[in-house]
C-alpha cells in the first residue's frame, strides 16, 4: 500500500500548515506530513504554501505591516501582497494562519486566526514526537537565489541542527526544481530526493538557466527523461492528472504507462494531490452539490490505487487512510 501523506497537514478540515492541521493528519493515521518551506528575511525556514502570505495569514489586517505590501516576480509570475522574505521570524511569528480557499472550505475557515505560523523546526519536532515521516517541499529556490537565499544551504543547516540530516527512513525532500535537489545531494544529505512534475510547463530553475531551451516537465516522463531522473534522484511525484491520463473529454485512461516504466528504473512514484471535492475531480467523477461537495472520489482514487503508487498526498487524511490504507496501521 502507498504511503499516505498529509498534504500541509489536514487542510480539508483546518487551515494548512497550522499545528492543529498537522495534529489532525497524525491522529488520522498518516505515514508522513508535508511542509512547504520558504525563508524569512533572517533566514529562518517557515512552512507556507507560498512566500506570498496575504491569503494564508492575517497579515492584511495588521496595520503595522500595511507598508510591507508590494509586487514581485515569483518564478517569472507577477504577484502582489506580503512576502515572507520581507519579515523577520520574530515578526512572522505574530501572524495567524488562515484557510487559503475559504469559499470552498468554510469549515476550515471557521478556524482562521486561531494559531500562529510555524517554522520548519516546529514541524520536524512534531513529527519526531509522534513517530511520523516528513516529506519536505522546497519552494521557489531559483527565485530565492536571486534574492540572496541559498535554499539548499538553509535546508541542510536546519536538518543537521534538528538531527534530521541522516533520517533517510523518515525524511523525503522534493521540489519542482531539479537543480536545488542536485545541490542537496552534493551537500551530503542522505534523504531520498523526489522530483515534482507538473502537467505543463518547465521547471523554473531550468528556464532561468536555459531560457527557451529548458526541458519541459513532459520530457521527464519519456524513456530518456526517466533514465535521466533515475541517475539524479530517487523518485518522482507527478500531478495526479498525469497518472489518470484523461482523454479530451476528461475520461480516465490511466494508469499511465510511465508509472511502471519509472518503477522499472528503480524510481519511487508518488502523486499529488488527492482531494474529494467536485472542483478537483475529473468531470466524469463530479456529482451534484457544487464545487465544494464531495464527488465520486473513490472511483477516481481507485485508478491511482491500481497504479500501485509508492505515496499519495491527501488533503483529507481520514479519507486517504481509509481508502489507501496506511503503513502505520
Amino acid at each position: 500500500m502507498p504511503l499516505v501523506i498529509g498534504h500541509r497537514g489536514a487542510p480539508g478540515y483546518l487551515p494548512e500548515h497550522s499545528r492543529s492541521s498537522y495534529h489532525r493528519a497524525i491522529s488520522a493515521g498518516v505515514d508522513a506530513i508535508e511542509p512547504d518551506v520558504v525563508p524569512t528575511r533572517d533566514g529562518i525556514l517557515v512552512v507556507r504554501h507560498e512566500n506570498e502570505i496575504g491569503a494564508t495569514t492575517d497579515v492584511s489586517t495588521r496595520p503595522e505591516f500595511a507598508e510591507r505590501r508590494t509586487s514581485k516576480l515569483v518564478d517569472g509570475e507577477p504577484m502582489e501582497g506580503w512576502f515572507t522574505e520581507d519579515f523577520t521570524w520574530e515578526e512572522l511569528g505574530t501572524l495567524r494562519c488562515r484557510e487559503r480557499i475559504p469559499a470552498l472550505r468554510p469549515c476550515s475557515a471557521a478556524h482562521d486566526d486561531e494559531e500562529p505560523v510555524l517554522r520548519l523546526r516546529d514541524v520536524l519536532d512534531l513529527a519526531r514526537v509522534h513517530g511520523v515521516g516528513v516529506v519536505l517541499e522546497i519552494k521557489h529556490a531559483a527565485s530565492f537565489a536571486r534574492l540572496g537565499f541559498d535554499m539548499a544551504a538553509l535546508v541542510e543547516a536546519e536538518l543537521r541542527d534538528a538531527g534530521w540530516a541522516d533520517a533517510a527512513d523518515a525524511l523525503v525532500i522534493e521540489s519542482f526544481e531539479p537543480l536545488v535537489l542536485a545541490r542537496l545531494r552534493h551537500r551530503g544529505i542522505r534523504a531520498p530526493l523526489v522530483q515534482l512534475i507538473k502537467a505543463a510547463g518547465a521547471p523554473w530553475d531550468l528556464r532561468e538557466r536555459d531560457g527557451a531551451d529548458a526541458a519541459p516537465f513532459a520530457a521527464m516522463l519519456t524513456p530518456a527523461g526517466l533514465d535521466a531522473l533515475a541517475a539524479e534522484v530517487d523518485g518522482m511525484s507527478p500531478d495526479r492528472r498525469l497518472v489518470l491520463a484523461p482523454d479530451g473529454e476528461g475520461r480516465v485512461r490511466g494508469p499511465a504507462l510511465f508509472v511502471s516504466e519509472a518503477r522499472d528504473r528503480g524510481l519511487t512514484v508518488f502523486t499529488w494531490t488527492c482531494r474529494p471535492e467536485n472542483v478537483f475531480l475529473l468531470p466524469e467523477h463530479r456529482l451534484a452539490g457544487g464545487d465544494g461537495a464531495f464527488g465520486d472520489y473513490r472511483r477516481e482514487w481507485s485508478v491511482l490505487r491500481d497504479a500501485e503508487l509508492d505515496g499519495v498526498f491527501v488533503d483529507h487524511p481520514d479519507l486517504g487512510v481509509d481508502f489507501f490504507g496506511s503503513g502505520r496501521g
